[in-house]
């Protein structure tokens, strides 16, 4: 036993030594490690639901509001014709015309004021936006309503109703709620039409027109129609995009058919003259039938207002691009 003592001693004071060392490099004046805080929540925050909280309420809208807290208070309304919703304990409050921010802000004062709720946090959720709704009519593949939520442009709306059908025309008319109406006439080519492009507002009608049509049916190589949004297509331009005339063409016995408030007028044009420059080129109108006979339809020349009309159904509708 005696042998083993001076070992322990030995061992008991190089631990001894080691812990005095450790101690000696604690700075007298460092803080003693306090517990870490409990963690509190976090203070409820009003989350605007909508993309843009800028956007307006307006009537028709379903609203869902709710005080953070408080469950008792939460409601689902439609705003009224006068621009109310209905709210337990503060009754009525106008929100027509205010944003989703503001709508809250306003809430949550009525509520401190009255002494409802201390220091409440409302939410507002908009179910359904009807108010920011707008309508797309005419030529367009899938036509109606559609709600638009933040700032909405034309190609947007128009995608979003499956985008223009194959009788659309160039022309679109805006209608505003006030009853302004802006006009505008698309490019070939939407892509590089940013001017076309215009914001859209709530409560718009979007009207897409459908292009005129003109025809060229007879003794010419492809009987065919066209779509035109002016009048900027000659006879002789509709003559070549149908390929132009054959070897039996009576080019000196055409005739457009129009329509006029008497009913079908011919007009006979010389287009053997227009070829050779000794007579004007004539434009045609949306409607136009260019009838072009040949030597198999001089017998029947009394009965070419019919023939050119029944023909004039049978053809295809070609669009066009800018002339």
């Amino acid at each position: 036993m005696s042998a083993r003592f001076p070992w322990r001693s030995l061992s008991v004071l190089l631990v001894t030594l080691c812990s005095m060392n450790a101690l000696a490099q604690i700075p007298l004046n460092a803080p003693s490690p306090q517990p870490a805080p409990l963690s509190e929540p976090p203070a409820p925050q009003s989350t605007p639901p909508l993309v843009n909280s800028n956007v307006k309420l307006g009537i028709g809208d379903l609203v869902e509001v709710g005080v953070f807290g408080v469950p008792e208070l939460s409601t689902r309304s439609r705003i009224s014709n006068g621009g109310d919703v209905y709210l337990p304990l503060i009754d009525y409050v106008h929100v027509v015309d205010l944003t989703v921010q503001e709508a809250q802000i306003l809430i949550q004062k009525m509520l401190e004021d009255g002494g409802f709720v201390r220091q409440p946090h409302v939410s507002i959720f908009v179910n359904e936006a009807a108010s920011q709704s707008v309508t797309v009519l005419g030529e367009v593949n899938r036509p109606g309503s559609y709600t638009t939520i933040g700032e909405r442009r034309l190609f947007d709306v128009i995608s979003a109703a499956g985008g223009l059908n194959d009788k659309a025309g160039r022309n679109v008319v805006i209608e505003h709620r006030d009853g302004q109406k802006v006009q505008l006439v698309l490019s070939i080519n939407l892509a590089d039409d940013d001017k076309s492009n215009v914001v859209i507002l709530p409560g718009d009608t979007i009207i897409v027109s459908r292009a005129g049509i003109v025809y060229i049916v007879g003794d010419v190589n492809h009987p065919t129609g066209f779509r035109i949004e002016d009048n900027s297509l000659s006879v002789l331009k509709c003559l070549a995009l149908a390929g132009g005339q054959t070897k039996t063409s009576a080019l000196n016995k055409a005739r457009i058919l129009r329509e006029s408030p008497n009913g079908v007028q011919e007009i006979p044009i010389d287009l053997k003259k227009v070829l050779y420059a000794k007579a004007p080129d004539m434009a045609m109108v949306k409607g136009d039938i260019l009838f072009i006979p040949g030597s198999a339809f001089k017998t029947a020349a009394y009965r070419s207002v019919d023939v050119a009309v029944s023909l004039a159904t049978t053809v295809a509708v070609v669009g066009l691009g800018a002339f």
